[in-house]
């Protein structure tokens, strides 16, 4: 598997990330434990998290069980030195430790906390899951107002988390850092503050990012080429849309949809089902059947071709589902592939 730059970090990833939101709900520790193994027999050694993982739907009494999992299988086999391990320290949500968020006052009780539950002394990437500021990702663009932010107060909070981080990377208890659901502003000045008092550099920022969700195309990309910024995409086959799955209606057992409509989740995968998005889907399945490829192979291998470092984070609910993602994982998209997709977007435009 391809190993790119995880920024200036010196670390090196795949640039297949897997996602574990669904441990802890949709699937067992068992069948998560059986995902690693597979993983790290085809050289994929990164696994993505977070602290008030597993979601569909978050719940306070779940929150954090997706890195106990991911501690139990260190803890029965031994084997940290084989896997990347990422997680996140979570914002404002209720669910997660009453919306306290992070700060400079406790991020590093929330550091010892991962550490905790994921039964290792070190993270590889301590990111946070999204600004406590407030962020226009999850279709939160459509009225997202700024005009409220305090820059000073911004600025302040930033320093508090970098100073606590920098603590943390001196103790050997975190690698490197990163961001999520940031903007181009926000990547930037942490960057700057982060440089200005000696902390740690953004390495990453995760975000959405797929053939229906193409926001990081322009300023992020020219930030992530200039700063050094590895994109950690997640969701890049659009909670699935992009298998064709949900395509008429249908609604597999089992699904991410099924399991969110039964207890309590979104009923329209974060607002990513859509007419819109449903006639998308279908234009990019019609360039999956006429350049003979599986419609999952081609929206990963079709992020390879972007003009900025990406590393894909997806999710596989079964085994059988991570064995039929990773046979697309040495694929490369031809240039009429590349183009065909490039007139689909151009047709089909923010579905969602």
């Amino acid at each position: 598997m391809k190993r790119i730059a995880l920024g200036a970090s010196g670390i090196m990833v795949p640039d297949w990330c897997l996602g574990t939101m669904t441990w802890g709900v949709q699937t067992d520790e068992a069948g998560a434990h059986a995902q690693i193994d597979l993983a790290l027999d085809h050289g994929l050694d990164f696994l993505d998290t977070a602290e008030m993982y597993p979601v569909n739907p978050v719940r306070a009494e779940t929150v954090g069980n997706t890195e106990r999992i991911i501690g139990t299988w260190l803890s029965r086999t031994g084997r940290r030195d084989a896997v990347i391990i990422a997680t996140k320290a979570a914002g404002d949500t209720q669910a997660a430790r009453g919306g306290e968020g992070f700060s400079g006052a406790n991020i590093e009780a929330l550091v010892d906390a991962s550490l905790r539950r994921l039964q290792t002394d070190v993270i590889d990437l301590y990111q946070l899951h999204w600004p406590m500021r407030g962020s226009y990702m999850f279709r939160q663009h459509w009225r997202y107002d700024p005009s409220g932010q305090d820059r000073a107060a911004t600025i302040a909070h930033m320093e508090g988390v970098l100073e606590g981080l920098e603590r943390a990377r001196k103790a050997g208890k975190i690698r490197a850092f990163g961001l999520s659901n940031e903007s181009c502003w926000g990547t930037t000045r942490w960057i700057d503050v982060a440089e200005r008092i000696g902390a740690p550099r953004v390495a990453s920022v995760q975000n959405e990012y797929s053939l229906l969700c193409r926001m990081y195309d322009t300023d992020m990309a020219e930030m992530a080429v200039n700063e050094d910024v590895l994109l950690l995409s997640f969701s890049p086959l659009a909670a699935g849309l992009l298998s064709g799955k949900y395509q008429g209606g249908a609604v597999p057992e089992g699904s991410r949809l099924a399991v969110a409509s039964a207890g309590g989740g979104s009923s329209d995968l974060g607002g990513r089902l859509t007419g819109r998005a449903l006639a998308a889907v279908d234009a990019y399945l019609g360039v999956a059947r006429d350049h003979g490829l599986d419609p999952v192979h081609m929206a990963l291998a079709w992020q390879r071709s972007r003009p900025f470092p990406i590393s894909a984070i997806f999710g596989a609910t079964t085994l059988a589902q991570l064995e039929h993602i990773l046979k697309g994982a040495d694929l490369d998209l031809a240039p009429e592939a590349i183009e065909a997709l490039e007139a689909v977007h151009r047709a089909h435009p923010m579905p969602y």
